[in-house]
């Protein structure tokens, strides 16, 4: 089997690319580090030849939600054309969950609607929806320090291992699309300061994490309704514990 990952330089497509030279197939990594633009079309066609997936897992380069969308819709756009033409017969994307819902983030509705030119396609696919990073703490520290000091609603959510998450993504992609959704998450829910604070803790940073309902976060307004899996997500292994225990690069 030949698995092209587009994105397959950053974080997760690492992790992707791994898993899948450690099961002994073909991989080809796709980014513009290797000499492929899927926004512009370069080196496209040659890295889809004789390709049997591709998991799509680029993240947007422009932060605000108009540009992410238009990013996320153009590229998109193209892999497909470009995978109908060399006979690609699956196509899976890594999304985030409650995309599929009526948010006001616009990372989450630039991901809408990268799902929706995949599902209005003739493309084979899976969309693969993933809960928030054990990772994406440290972000939302960042976003949300005030002085020393970091105000947190209680807003549940329930993180995940990137590792988790890459190897849900090689499973899908060595079965056949189901032209649906596929969620996955973490084995522990927890009020948002926790999963903030627990991370902090174990990087031995100084700052506060305070619950405070009132507060309105930065870069992370969305109700915890909208954050948690449904109860068919499949659940990953690695606790937070665990991958505190075994810290990743920064």
């Amino acid at each position: 089997m030949r698995i092209v990952v587009i994105g397959g330089t950053g974080h997760i497509g690492r992790l992707v690319v791994d898993r899948i030279e450690n099961s002994a197939q073909a991989v080809v990594v796709a980014s513009r580090r290797t000499g492929v633009d899927a926004l512009t079309g370069e080196g496209l066609d040659r890295a889809l030849e004789l390709a049997d997936a591709v998991i799509d897992v680029t993240n947007a380069p422009h932060p605000d939600a108009d540009g992410a969308r238009d990013f996320f819709t153009t590229m998109t756009a193209r892999v497909i054309e470009a995978e109908l033409a060399a006979g690609v017969r699956h196509h899976i994307m890594l999304s985030i969950v409650g995309a599929d819902r009526e948010v006001s983030d616009g990372y989450f509705a630039a991901k809408a609607a990268q799902e929706r030119v995949i599902a209005d396609s003739r493309m084979p696919y899976t969309i693969v929806r993933s809960t928030q990073f054990f990772e994406f703490a440290r972000s939302i520290a960042q976003w949300n320090t005030s002085r020393d000091t970091i105000h947190l609603p209680t807003t549940h959510v329930q993180p995940v291992a990137a590792e988790d998450v890459a190897a849900t993504l090689v499973d899908v992609a060595a079965g056949d699309p189901i032209d649906g959704v596929v969620e996955v998450a973490g084995p522990e829910r927890m009020p948002l300061p926790q999963f903030v604070s627990r991370v902090l803790l174990a990087d031995r940073d100084e700052r506060f994490v305070v619950a405070d309902d009132n507060a309105r976060t930065h870069g992370f307004n969305i109700a915890s309704s909208d954050l948690l899996p449904g109860d068919a997500a499949l659940v990953g292994t690695t606790t937070l514990d665990t991958w505190i225990r075994e810290p990743r690069p920064r």
